[in-house]
């Protein structure tokens, strides 16, 4: 990471806040262009599923009510609970044809009872994402990502044709044309200021068309009630733990893991796109955002509502507009809170023609496409991730439009598993990576305590290394001497830190003439990779403080850090002949 990468779109960071008008025109624009996807996910499931009209209320009204509750968390950040940056929490669209089977087998409490079940999932991945950390890997998470483009796009391009019967034929071309010109316009050529309210213009321009064609329903807004609180309609559960609940479960919990998978993605990208300078990535900012997700599916199985996720939208939002503050978060939180008890207020958002609300999400899915992109090709692509992220995009595009051997996948649990590309994408590219995993050469280990004593084990166990791989004089002597470095920063930490003596744990891997070496402990300590990165803005001053980390980037030719609660990673890598 350079300065070259400083993006100067980002105007607010997730610390700073905003002043009062803009947290609140962002928080609110962002809001109105959330409620819509989470109410009609919840109408389409169940009105397909012939549930009651008082349940479709209560639904509805748990839903948002959950949203707004689990975006403040996201935004807030409670402990390990929360991202911290502005992940906005909406109704999972990847849970439709499960929850859809919950409620013909089962209705609303089969439903909850699998929702609260399964939410545990997440907790458990988020608390040993650590151990895991070489299975959902970014290449993993970025093309979960781009795979969701291809799920949602096709639903969004028949959703821009969808207009009332018997209106003008070109109706919905104009319209949806229309608010595209004007958003992509403003977000191209606006400045700064008037860039962030690119897609609210965006939106009123293209309802001022669809009025004009007559397809804008006011009487959405007209009929709806001011005030609404469906108590009454609460469907509770079922733990009878009968045939329809065992059947069900393996895929409620699969696609749980998927949801978690693109929550893992949207932890990664939405630090990307908050940050004025690039950062590394903050794993305990991805464990964050998986407990609130978790928090936000069990709290939907509570209430009976269809489970809970992060919108990777929020990414979109974040990169248009500029604004990460998690000011903004709270905002959109509070106001999607707000919106559960006035219904007519809901239904001015869900008033918005499709074809505008198509073309809105139609920039925003394709700028989210470029993220799961970029993710990849951040974390650096070899052979091995060409073809996991190769293989799995394009199977994922031949699962979701049909084109692999339909009549064999049959009608059943597999047919219902992988319709969805993301779900078909997600499976093939964490099956690829375990394999890598279990088949790789196995590293070499070492495990000591973290203080002065460990440098001669540390050093020692290196030069083994190098003598079993036939590694030259020089490229040895360049693998010592960053282990050497690493070691120094580690320890440097630990004794300014105090506290009980931590344990160190170091492991090698040799891959043709590359050796990398991780170091795994409890360091609170900075971020190495980031440090690393600065210290070409930092003037040629000497510093002892900082000369363990201008040695480190000179003998390694790649350092990691990734930072998990309680638990760091330093990876640095050697390359050179044997």
């Amino acid at each position: 990471m350079s300065s070259e990468e400083f993006n100067e779109h980002v105007l607010f960071e997730p610390e700073e806040n905003p002043p009062t008008l803009i947290a609140i025109g962002a928080g609110m624009q962002s809001a109105m262009v959330i409620v819509a996807p989470i109410v009609l996910t919840v109408v389409i499931v169940v009105r397909i599923a012939e549930q009651s009209a008082d349940y479709l209320s209560w639904a509805v009204f748990a839903a948002l009510m959950i949203s707004g509750v689990t975006t403040v968390i996201q935004a807030v950040r409670f402990g390990s609970i929360g991202s911290g940056h502005v992940l906005i929490m909406g109704t999972s669209g990847a849970f439709i044809a499960v929850c859809v089977a919950a409620l013909v087998e089962g209705g609303p409490a089969l439903m909850a009872s699998l929702i609260v079940v399964s939410s545990l999932i997440q907790f458990l991945l988020a608390s040993r994402l650590a151990l895991l950390r070489r299975v959902f890997t970014p290449v993993v998470a970025g093309t979960v990502i781009m795979l969701i483009a291809v799920t949602v796009m096709p639903i969004v391009f028949d959703t821009a044709r969808s207009v009332p019967a018997g209106s003008p034929p070109e109706s919905g071309l104009v319209t949806a044309l229309v608010t595209i010109l004007v958003t992509v316009g403003l977000i191209l050529k606006a400045p700064p200021v008037l860039r962030l309210w690119s897609p609210i213009v965006g939106i009123f321009v293209g309802c001022a068309v669809a009025g004009a064609f007559g397809i804008y329903d006011a009487n959405l807004i007209l009929d709806a009630q001011w005030i609404g609180i469906p108590v009454a309609s609460w469907p509770g559960f079922d733990f009878a733990l009968g045939e329809g609940f065992w059947l069900l479960l393996p895929a409620f919990v699969v696609v749980t893991l998927v949801g978690a998978i693109e929550t893992l993605g949207d932890g990664v990208a939405i630090q990307r796109v908050s940050r004025r300078r690039p950062k590394a990535t903050d794993f305990r900012v991805v464990q964050g955002a998986l407990n609130a997700d978790g928090i936000g599916n069990l709290l939907s199985g509570l209430a009976g509502t269809l489970p809970n996720t992060t919108y990777s939208t929020s990414i979109s939002l974040a990169d248009v507009t500029g604004v990460g503050s998690r000011r903004v978060g709270v905002v959109i939180g509070i106001a999607l809170f707000v919106l559960a008890f006035f219904p007519k207020a809901a239904a001015v958002f869900i008033a918005i023609p499709n074809p505008v609300a198509a073309a809105y999400m139609i920039v925003f899915i394709a700028l989210l496409f470029v993220q799961g992109m970029r993710i990849v090709v951040r974390d650096g692509v070899d052979h091995r991730k060409v073809i996991v992220v190769g293989l799995s995009f394009w199977l994922g595009v031949g699962f979701q439009n049909g084109a692999i051997f339909p009549d064999q996948v049959g009608d059943g649990f597999f047919a219902a598993l992988f319709a969805n590309g993301m779900t078909a994408g997600a499976i093939s590219a964490t099956v690829m990576m375990v394999f890598i995993e279990l088949t790789g050469r196995r590293g070499n280990r070492l495990r000591t305590n973290l203080d002065e004593s460990c440098y001669p084990e540390v050093e020692d166990f290196l030069r083994r290394v190098a003598d079993r791989s036939g590694m030259g004089e020089v490229t040895t002597e360049r693998l010592v001497s960053a282990g050497e470095e690493t070691l120094a920063i580690l320890v440097q930490a630990a004794e300014q830190a105090g506290g009980e003596s931590r344990r160190l744990k170091v492991s090698a891997r040799i891959d043709g003439e590359r050796t990398e070496v991780e170091f795994v402990t409890a360091a609170e300590t900075e971020n190495v990779e980031d440090r690393i990165a600065y210290l070409s803005e930092l003037p040629p001053i000497p510093d002892e403080r900082e000369i363990s980390f201008r040695l480190l980037c000179h003998y390694a030719d790649s350092v990691r850090h990734q930072k998990y609660h309680a638990l760091d990673v330093i990876a640095i890598g050697v390359s050179g002949k044997r």
